[in-house]
């Protein structure tokens, strides 16, 4: 079942690189006292998100501090690989996290199967406002589609 509005984010670990070293972190302390917009990509470097997801993020990661807001992408990779993205992309302002086994993509029912592209199980690209741990809003994109994901539609929403 996917995840709803009003929904407590689930308690899963989280994988950054914090000085070259994999760092667990719980995602209710991750999202403790937060407003985050989790933006949920199939890949680091795919061509979509690489060229035109992420850097619409970029542009506009002022206006999300401005409101108060942290951005946070996430995909099912290592974090070396979302390291070396945030590094290649200048997007230093922007957490990403790696979510390697896809145990925090499934737990979110935002699973997508991209075996035919030889990806095996990904993220479905969406983008979903927490704010202290609960769901305030889930955009889910289409198959091919990268609307209601956009950074500026969710600078609409908030």
């Amino acid at each position: 079942m996917t995840i709803s509005i009003n929904d407590k984010f689930p308690t899963q670990e989280i994988r950054v690189l914090v000085d070259g070293e994999i760092k667990n972190i719980s995602s209710d302390e991750y999202f403790s006292g937060k407003k985050i917009v989790l933006v949920g990509v199939p890949g680091a470097f795919t061509p979509t998100c690489h060229l035109t997801h992420l850097p619409g993020y970029i542009e506009n990661i002022q206006n999300f501090k401005d409101k108060n807001y942290s951005v946070v992408f996430i995909a099912v990779n290592d974090p070396f690989v979302m390291q070396s993205w945030s590094e290649a992309s200048n997007a230093g302002d922007i957490d990403m996290l790696a979510d390697g086994n896809c145990d925090l993509t499934n737990e979110l029912g935002l699973t997508m199967d991209g075996s035919g592209f030889g990806l095996g199980n990904r993220c479905k690209r969406f983008a979903m406002i927490v704010d202290d741990g609960i769901v305030q809003s889930i955009d889910i994109e289409e198959p091919g589609a990268m609307d209601v994901s956009s950074a500026e539609s969710q600078l609409a929403k908030i």
